[in-house]
């Protein structure tokens, strides 16, 4: 079996576990998850919807997430994949810290660490791209990123359309050449209660007195760990359907 053919299969196996029901601590998460939104203020909820505009405005329309490393567009796809791997083993690390960090810190800085986290995913996406080829100057790829992001912290419904919208970017792409009403027409109260719908459980036991800084760590390193798998494997398929 050649590398391709052995990616191929690695990619329908991701794709049957990434929409396998729920599990208990996906069902529990959410469950609670929903009990703190409806009694969490509205204006609490403003702040926090607001907060995941200007990071993604700043992905979409800013330079402060753009790589510093240049484009690979020759390596071979299984020294892209190891590459890959130990990128998002340098952001898994970064991420338990932070998180390890505010953890320690008590409730006021557990509140710091919900854009800090979303910020240190953006920048790994960024790079992730370079790394498999694809340039973030470009619009569409900014939409692309910001595609997987939703994906991965995704109900199983919205799972399954932006995966066919990642299947098939080579004609979708072309929508998005240059054109801000991507963000003005975005659900943003979806997008909000979808990502925290999928990390509230994990991050409310960071919150925990005396094992803060423990739960934060984990938190963190395996909401990254979700990230870089979907990430991944949405460039893999880009790459396979480009040959």
């Amino acid at each position: 079996m050649n590398y391709e053919q052995k990616v191929r299969n690695e990619i329908a196996a991701w794709e049957r576990q990434f929409f396998n029901p729920p599990g208990w601590l996906e069902r529990t998460s959410k469950t609670i998850g929903k009990r703190i939104n409806n009694l969490i203020p509205a204006k609490v909820h403003n702040v926090i919807t607001t907060t995941i505009k200007s990071i993604v405005r700043t992905a979409l329309f800013g330079a402060e997430y753009s790589p510093q490393k240049p484009v690979q567009g020759t390596l071979h796809l299984e020294l892209t994949d190891q590459e890959a791997k130990r990128l998002l083993s340098l952001y898994q690390k970064i991420a338990a810290a932070e998180g390890a960090g505010t953890g320690a810190g008590g409730i006021m800085l557990n509140i710091v660490d919900f854009p800090a986290l979303i910020a240190i995913k953006m920048k790994f996406l960024f790079e992730l791209a370079h790394l498999y080829g694809y340039d973030t100057k470009h619009f569409s790829e900014r939409v692309f990123i910001l595609k997987v992001f939703q994906m991965a912290f995704s109900g199983s419904e919205q799972r399954a359309k932006l995966l066919d919208s990642i299947k098939h970017w080579d004609i979708e792409k072309e929508l998005w050449i240059s054109d801000t009403d991507y963000y003005k027409n975005m659900d943003w109260e979806t997008f909000q209660k979808e990502y925290r719908d999928a990390i509230d459980f994990r991050k409310m036991l960071q919150m925990v007195p005396g094992i803060g800084a423990v739960a934060g760590a984990w938190a963190n390193h395996t909401i990254l760990e979700e990230l870089g798998e979907a990430a991944t494997n949405a460039y893999r398929l880009r790459r396979l359907n480009e040959r």
